[in-house]
């Protein structure tokens, strides 16, 4: 299939085409069938549990280790983007994204509904006990801990390094050119992105269906509105409807400084209810869970249960262990994009340890304030409390709050911040999916409305559709079984990864690589011409005058030998963004299968340190970086001649031929980024 032109890029009408009509037409006939479509999710569910039960716990394992030594390792030190490049925002700023990241209206849900869930019927042990108590919490942490933030932060760091350091699209097919090439842009390629397609959509539209049921009883709590599937049906509408506002009328400013105001509506909730409840008896518990979870996680992650595992142990590993590793490997994409856009020019380093600690924290002190209040009301002897919550989890939040004064305020609090997650979530959803279904020649082009809103429309449909059929348990379902595919992509992603770090390594092996000796280097006996070039602070017509005479004549007859050669050498000049009276030059030599010798000298403008004895008013000079594949080297060429300008080429050309070399002689290694 050919794609579609737009203005910004191109329509991938093979992947969207396919993930659409999937998308739709399980929607309707969910819609349209509920018993038949309820009947065969729950055939594919069994099917899925039975067979890969012990897979997704396996999977979640791999992921943990791989991010975690990548961290640790060397490659912890590799940028999101070229090696020259730095953070667009603060740490400050950067950390409240980050923040922002662990706040979802399914957090509300679960941080009450969970602990008691837990506490009453446990996997193992009798429920309503203090040991219970204390697991209770532990499992709710588990699950909403390092584990899918590791997740998250491999998809991130894979989008991230792929997209910003060699300029690939912003898709998750692009994490597995190492291993395939070209054929990225094939059948292999489409159908890593439209698994990534419908993973997303089915962990929206669970975060969705959660957020529209808890949403319909906060109306119920406020207004007195009935809960049935047709308000239900509205909430979704509203949703859609915000989505084409904001997508049509540039609103999404808006909506984005509401959802910042939402933090502190968290905050705020979080504050209340710690110091209007029983503090001192939440502050000793949230330090026990955090040692119970530490203490506890390496055997969690892989526990089982495989002896003597009872048929109640069975399904509660399908209903909550293995729905939330589904969950989020379903979510990775999304939030995996996000932690990318927001974290180019930092370290894998920083960026493992911000995704894995910042929004983690957040989420530790929500659970267990929430979630220890709830068990604090229960232990306290109020067992209709659990009950209720037992029989309708969707209302456990503001059950909670009705416990504390003030619940008339504070639910509308809560209302007001989940109605903002949950269309927050439909909005960025729909974004994240154009993306996906979308094929631009740079990461900055943004896909056109029309595909945004059909995705917003796609969301609304199929939230509607397992609502219909099963409510929240069908979405849970689904959830698993779709989240399925792109567990299996997710390893893809690591050993595309892998390979691709592992050039890193080839490069830093090059660096020690000596050229051969030449005469032509900088003329160390004249000192005066050596203490003039490292002391001058060349201003833009003096730059601008090296760059013509010098620089472009220098790359010029090195094209011009090297093509004599037989090998084919292009040289390009572009103008500066900043300074458009300056230009850079490149030289490229292309290479049919292998990996492209670029080398670039760009003018880089640097303020002027100040100078005791000098004041001529200049504010600013530039240095002329070299600039080689990976980005800027950090040396100057300012005041060399042509001859050393071109033995300077030859000396990064000859380690570029080394590196090609040592590529080659690698086991299993092959041409890896596209011209």
């Amino acid at each position: 299939m050919e794609d579609t032109k737009s203005k910004d890029g191109r329509l991938n009408r093979t992947v969207f085409i396919c993930s659409a009509v999937i998308i739709v037409f399980f929607s309707l006939y969910t819609m349209l069938f509920n018993d038949s479509a309820s009947a065969i999710l729950d055939g594919v569910l069994a099917w899925v549990s039975t067979t890969f039960g012990w897979y997704y716990f396996f999977a979640a394992s791999v992921y943990i280790i791989f991010v975690l030594f990548i961290a640790c390792s060397r490659y912890g030190n590799i940028k999101l983007g070229p090696k020259h490049s730095q953070p667009k925002y603060s740490l400050l700023t950067w950390s409240s994204m980050l923040f922002a990241a662990g706040i979802g209206i399914d957090i509300m849900f679960f941080s009450v509904a969970e602990p008691i869930m837990q506490y009453m019927n446990p996997p193992v042990g009798g429920g309503q006990t203090t040991q219970a108590a204390r697991e209770a919490l532990m499992w709710t942490i588990f699950h909403y801990g390092l584990t899918g933030w590791c997740m998250y932060a491999l998809v991130g760091i894979a989008l991230g390094y792929f997209a910003y350091r060699y300029n690939l699209p912003l898709t998750i097919r692009s994490a597995l050119y190492p291993m395939i090439g070209k054929k990225i842009d094939g059948p292999a390629g489409h159908a890593v992105d439209v698994a990534a397609i419908l993973g997303t959509i089915f962990g929206i539209a669970t975060t969705c269906g959660i957020g529209v049921v808890q949403l319909n009883y906060g109306l119920h709590v406020i207004f007195d509105l009935p809960e049935n599937l047709l308000w239900q049906i509205g909430l979704i509408a509203l949703a859609v409807a915000i989505t084409i506002v904001s997508a049509t009328t540039g609103a999404s400013k808006g909506i984005k400084i509401l959802s910042e105001l939402n933090i502190y509506f968290a905050l705020g909730l979080i504050l209340f209810v710690l110091f209007l409840g029983n503090t001192e008896f939440l502050l000793n518990a949230i330090v026990m869970n955090v040692g119970d979870y530490l203490s506890r996680f390496p055997t969690l992650t892989l526990d089982t249960f495989a002896y003597n595992q009872t048929p109640e142990q069975k399904q509660w590993i399908q209903d909550w262990t293995l729905f939330f590793w589904a969950w989020w490997i379903a979510w990775s994409p999304f939030v995996g994009l996000f932690l990318a856009q927001i974290s180019k020019g930092r370290t894998i380093r920083e960026f493992v340890i911000g995704t894995l600690s910042i929004p983690f924290v957040f989420t530790l002190a929500w659970l267990s304030v929430m979630g220890n209040s709830a068990l604090n009301e229960v232990l306290g002897g109020n067992l209709a409390f659990a009950e209720k919550i037992i029989a309708r989890p969707e209302i456990g939040f503001y059950e909670l709050l009705s416990t504390y004064p003030w619940f008339s305020v504070t639910a509308i609090i809560a209302f007001v911040s989940g109605l903002l997650f949950y269309v927050t979530s439909a909005d960025s959803g729909a974004i994240v999916l154009s993306n996906f279904s979308f094929k631009s020649q740079k990461n900055t082009d943004t896909p056109p409305i029309w595909i945004r809103l059909f995705w917003a429309v796609a969301i609304g449909m199929l939230t509607a559709a397992m609502l219909m059929t099963d409510g929240i348990t069908a979405l849970q379902k689904a959830t698993i079984v779709m989240g399925l595919p792109f567990s299996f992509v997710m390893f893809f992603v690591m050993v595309g990864l892998f390979k691709s770090l592992r050039l890193e390594d080839f490069r830093e092996e090059i660096t020690k690589i000596n050229a051969v000796p030449v005469a032509g280097g900088v003329d160390v006996s004249d000192w005066q011409t050596r203490l003039h070039r490292i002391t001058a602070y060349p201003d833009t017509p003096e730059t601008k005058a090296m760059m013509t005479n010098v620089c472009l004549p220098a790359l010029t007859d090195v094209a011009d030998a090297l093509r004599q050669k037989g090998l084919s050498v292009r040289v390009e000049s572009v103008a500066l963004d900043d300074e458009p009276s300056l230009v850079q030059h490149m030289l490229t030599v292309d290479y049919k299968d292998e990996y492209n010798f670029v080398y670039g000298i760009v003018p880089v403008k640097y303020p002027v340190p100040e100078r005791p004895t000098v004041d001529d008013g200049q504010e600013f000079y530039y240095r002329l970086e070299t600039y080689l594949f990976e980005g800027l080297q950090g040396n100057d060429l300012s005041g060399f001649n042509s001859e050393q300008v071109i033995n300077d080429v030859l000396d990064k050309y000859e380690r570029h031929r080394a590196f090609l070399h040592l590529n080659r002689e690698t086991p299993g290694s092959r041409p890896v980024f596209p011209k």
